[in-house]
């Protein structure tokens, strides 16, 4: 057996009741609409910059033209770039998005690899959305490390980084790798709608008395 430390299982136990907690008190879910491997990985890379929302109004105009990696690869920069436009950044995104069916139809004949490093290194893809896609798309365990988990993580003392791979390299080591995927989602809805980056919503969040950074905050 490994031999923990007292205050490595202390963190441990601290993380499950904090997972424990936010299991209870949010909806526990990717926010971005999809129906295929594919929509979701071109939903994350316009996610980029952009709210889900945002995204979940244009993707399906967008998946009704384009259904197939080939289709992507195939596709008019300038007629794909007039769909995302208001994702904004719309003509890197077009070009990742283009690059990305290029690299399915001639690397995978057309589907996405169900594998992490395969998945990290596709055009447009990278770490967080291959976790992404390992997690939403495939059913596996994954740790899609985004500006809110760095901020929550960070605040809740599970890490001093702030290096998105070495947080995630942390927390493999903190977590069970079943509650992966759901730690994904908690801290990031709790940072997205509670955990927010100024003036956060302490008084709605279940976690305080867990909390280093609301212990360091004045109180009334």
């Amino acid at each position: 057996m490994p031999n923990h430390s007292k205050s490595d299982i202390k963190q441990r136990r601290r993380a499950a009741e904090v997972l424990d907690r936010l299991r209870r008190h949010i909806d526990l879910r990717c926010e971005l609409d999809f129906t295929t491997p594919l929509e979701l990985a071109v939903a994350a890379i316009l996610a980029a910059q952009c709210t889900d929302k945002r995204v979940n109004m244009v993707t399906p105009a967008l998946f009704k033209k384009y259904r197939t990696a080939k289709a992507y690869a195939e596709s008019d920069p300038d007629e794909l770039e007039v769909l995302i436009k208001s994702t904004g950044f719309y003509r890197n995104k077009a070009k990742s998005i283009r690059a990305l069916g290029a690299a399915l139809v001639e690397q995978y004949k057309g589907e996405l690899p169900r594998d992490l490093e395969k998945l990290i290194h596709l055009p447009g893809i990278g770490r967080k959305t291959a976790n992404l896609l390992m997690a939403d798309a495939f059913g596996q365990p994954g740790l899609i490390i985004d500006t809110h988990q760095i901020r929550v993580n960070g605040r809740l003392g599970f890490t001093e980084q702030t290096d998105a791979t070495k947080i995630e390299m942390e927390l493999r080591e903190l977590l069970p790798e079943k509650d992966w995927t759901d730690w994904s989602h908690a801290l990031t809805l709790h940072g997205r709608y509670t955990c927010i980056a100024r003036k956060p919503k302490c008084h709605e969040c279940p976690l305080t008395d867990l909390c280093p950074y609301y212990a360091t905050l004045p109180k009334p």
